[in-house]
């Protein structure tokens, strides 16, 4: 993505109301469906500036490589840990080593080969391990905050569905999320196209704003496990390696 994406990314990953909320939903995900052993072993694929390491750590032993140098160097000081230089799908660090659960959060999309990328990890998963994933969701949002993030598609369930079984696996969970402040999104989308507002869809808001629209979309995490709606800005799979025939 562009480099000035990149940096206001990274500065806002600790405070802005997205980044924190689908933490707290990524660590219900893994507490209630993964349901990973105690002192489990971690991967993150694509980790960015380190947003999501403290979160995954709670789990148990975090390994994690990032494609930008400049992102790479904030997760390391962000984290402690050493953060080696990867990219999907032909370039994975930490040969020889395999993992109870690997997440890729809101990264596929960036990847022109999807399916060759799931197959990378897949081939990185411990026996009974599980692949966590997030992307956002529905072709019909596309916007211009996919085209500055250099995004190469969105997903539905079924389009994840058909990526995730050529490269052998199965999907154990799909649900949408982001679901709460969906109508609220389309019609900021909405007034954006009339207006023709360059404002991008990830500045921080008010305070106060910041901090409500954190709770509502941290709420849904009480749907995890229980529960999916029809519809959310994105989507999250569990994927599992398929049973051979």
């Amino acid at each position: 993505m562009d480099r000035d994406v990149y940096l206001r990314m990274a500065e806002l990953e600790q405070s802005h109301w997205w980044f924190r909320a689908r933490r707290v939903i990524i660590a219900r995900v893994i507490e209630r469906l993964v349901q990973p052993k105690p002192g489990a072993s971690l991967l993150e694929a694509g980790c960015g500036s380190g947003g999501n390491l403290d979160t995954l750590q709670k789990f148990g032993h975090v390994d994690a490589f990032e494609f930008d140098d400049q992102a790479r160097a904030m997760a390391a000081e962000r984290s402690g840990l050493e953060i080696p230089h990867g990219a999907l799908p032909d370039a994975l660090p930490f040969e020889g080593k395999s993992y109870d659960v690997i997440g890729i959060f809101d990264v596929l999309e960036h990847v022109e080969a999807d399916g060759d990328s799931l197959m990378a990890l897949k081939g990185r998963l411990a026996k009974g391990g599980a692949l966590v994933v997030t992307v956002p969701a529905f072709p019909a949002l596309w916007s211009r905050h996919d085209e500055t993030h250099h995004h190469f598609r969105r997903y539905t369930r079924a389009s994840m569905k058909k990526v995730a079984e050529a490269a052998g696996m199965q999907v154990e969970h799909a649900f949408y999320f982001n679901s709460l402040l969906f109508p609220l999104a389309i019609a900021t989308r909405a007034a954006k196209s009339v207006l023709r507002s360059d404002t991008p869809d990830d500045a921080l808001p008010a305070p106060w704003l910041n901090a409500v629209l954190c709770r509502v979309f941290a709420a849904e995490r009480y749907c995890v496990g229980r529960f999916s709606l029809p519809f959310g800005l994105s989507l999250c799979v569990v994927l599992r390696i398929a049973d051979p025939d």
